[in-house]
C-alpha cells in the first residue's frame, strides 16, 4: 500500500499520523495474502477523516514533508487521501471482500470440522455482498460470475454438498434441500465413492428416509432441540444409533476438515518466518522462532475452545457491518463537510488541493497507429466515482488530533492478531 509505506518509512511522519489518529496505526500488508489486503483497507476507512486533516492541516503544510510532496510519491499520496473515488473504491472492495474473508476463516479451522457448514456459508456470503449493495444486481452481478468461476473450478466438491445436506440445522429448517438436485447429487457421489460395499450402500439408502422423516430417535424432542446446538459430529453420534450404517457415513463426512491452500496464502510457520527479508537467521534464532510461534497458535485456539459450538454463520451475514460499519446510508464522498458547523466539503477541498481523477485507458494504443480518432484504443474506464456505489458514513475514530493531542498511548486498535489471526 502506497498510502501506508510513505508514512512508515519516515518516522517523523509517523508520529504526526499518530497526533492526528490518537496513536491508532494502520494495518500493514503481510505474507497472508487473501487476509491482510482488506484488513488494511479497512483500517485506513476507519481513519479517513483523520487522514484528510493531517495531509490539509497547517502542520503538514509548513512539514518538509509539504515540501517533497512535489516529488512524484508523495504528490500522489496527497491526491489520493483527497480523492472521493479513492474512498469509494475501498468501500467497494470492502463490500465484496469482507463476507469472502470470513468464508476462508471458517474453511481454514482447524479446530471444528467445517465441512458441513461450507455449502451455507457461501450463499450467505453472497447474500451478504447482495445486501451491502441494497440488492441492486447491477453492482454486484459481474462480483459474482467471479465469484461461481471461482467456486465451481477450485472450492466446490460433492463432499460440501453432502456435508450440507447431512446438517441437520441447516436440513431441517430448509425443506427445498430434498430438491436441489445439486445437492442431492453430491450426496449420491460421495456414497458411491466412499462406500466400497453396494450392499453397504443400498443400507444407507434405505436408512436416509428415517433422517427424511425425522423418525426413531431423530423425532424425539431432545434431538429437535439440539439441531442447532450441538455440533452435527456430536448430533449424529447421540441420536443417529437407529441408522448405523447412515450414522458412520455422516460421522465421517461432517467430521472431515478443509483447507483454504488454494488462495494461495502462505500457510507454513517456518516459510512465514524465513522470508526473502529474512533469510539470514541462525538455524538455532529460526528453530525458536518456529518453535515460540507455533505453539502461541496452539494456546491461541485453545483457549478459544469452547467459543461457538456449533459453527455460526452469523458472523458472515454481519461481516461488512463489522468492517466498514452501517451500509444503509446512501451519501456521496464529495458532499461529506470537514466540520459539522461549516458548509466546506471534503469535494471543495479536492477541487483546491488540484487532485484529480486519474485516467485509465483499456489497452495502449498501438504502435505507428495514424487514426487518432479512434476510440477504441483509448477507452476511458469509468473511474469508481461513475459506478455510483452505495457508499456510508461510519462511526470511524475522529480524534481532532489536530486540535488535541490527548488521549494518551492506549492502543484500542480493534484489529489485533487474535482478530485476525488468519
Amino acid at each position: 500500500m502506497e498510502i501506508s509505506n510513505f508514512i512508515y518509512v519516515r518516522p517523523g511522519l509517523l508520529n504526526m499520523m499518530r497526533r492526528f489518529t490518537n496513536q491508532k496505526e494502520l494495518v500493514r500488508p503481510a505474507k497472508t495474502r487473501f487476509a491482510t489486503a482488506c484488513i488494511t483497507l479497512s483500517s485506513i476507512h476507519h481513519q479517513k477523516n483523520n487522514l484528510r486533516k493531517m495531509f490539509t492541516s497547517d502542520e503538514w503544510k509548513d512539514s518538509k514533508w509539504s515540501k517533497w510532496s512535489k516529488e512524484q510519491q508523495g504528490r500522489q499520496v496527497v491526491q489520493t487521501i483527497l480523492l472521493a473515488s479513492f474512498w469509494t473504491t475501498i468501500v467497494f472492495a470492502l463490500k465484496v471482500s469482507g463476507p469472502l474473508v470470513r468464508v476462508l476463516r471458517l474453511v481454514d479451522g482447524e479446530k471444528k470440522p467445517p465441512m458441513g457448514y461450507i455449502y451455507k456459508a457461501m450463499d450467505r456470503a453472497k447474500e451478504a455482498i447482495a445486501k451491502s449493495f441494497n440488492n441492486n444486481e447491477v453492482k454486484y452481478k459481474d462480483i459474482f460470475t467471479i465469484i461461481d468461476r471461482r467456486w465451481e473450478l477450485q472450492l466446490h466438491r460433492p463432499l460440501h454438498a453432502a456435508g450440507y445436506y447431512l446438517n441437520p440445522s441447516f436440513y431441517y429448517s430448509n425443506p427445498s434441500i430434498q430438491e436441489d438436485d445439486e445437492i442431492v447429487n453430491g450426496l449420491y457421489l460421495c456414497i458411491t465413492k466412499m462406500v466400497a460395499s453396494l450392499d453397504i450402500q443400498d443400507k444407507i439408502l434405505a436408512e436416509l428416509s428415517k433422517y427424511k422423516r425425522a423418525e426413531a430417535f431423530f423425532g424425539q424432542p431432545l434431538a429437535i432441540r439440539q439441531r442447532d446446538k450441538i455440533s452435527p459430529v456430536e448430533w449424529w453420534d447421540n441420536f443417529g444409533q437407529s441408522t448405523p450404517n447412515l450414522q458412520k457415513f455422516a460421522i465421517r463426512i461432517l467430521g472431515l476438515t478443509c483447507s483454504a491452500s488454494e488462495c494461495e496464502r502462505n500457510w507454513s510457520v517456518f516459510e512465514q518466518l524465513h522470508s526473502k527479508k529474512r533469510n539470514r537467521l541462525a538455524q538455532s534464532r529460526l528453530n525458536d522462532l518456529v518453535f515460540i510461534k507455533y505453539n502461541r497458535a496452539l494456546k491461541r485456539r485453545y483457549n478459544l475452545r469452547d467459543i461457538v459450538d456449533p459453527i455460526s454463520l452469523r458472523d458472515i451475514d454481519d461481516s461488512n457491518e463489522w468492517l466498514i460499519g452501517r451500509l444503509d446510508d446512501d451519501s456521496e464522498e464529495e458532499d461529506e463537510l470537514v466540520f459539522d458547523d461549516d458548509i466546506l466539503t471534503w469535494g471543495d477541498v479536492s477541487r483546491a488541493a488540484g487532485a484529480k481523477e486519474p485516467t485509465f485507458y483499456s489497452r495502449a494504443r498501438a504502435s505507428g497507429a495514424t487514426n487518432v480518432s479512434c476510440s477504441s484504443s483509448s477507452t476511458t474506464q469509468p473511474t469508481p466515482k461513475q459506478i455510483n456505489l452505495d457508499d456510508s458514513d461510519q462511526e470511524e475514530e475522529d480524534t481532532d488530533g489536530y486540535k488535541s493531542n490527548e488521549g494518551g498511548n492506549e492502543d484500542e486498535d480493534q484489529f489485533s492478531d487474535d482478530e485476525f489471526d488468519l
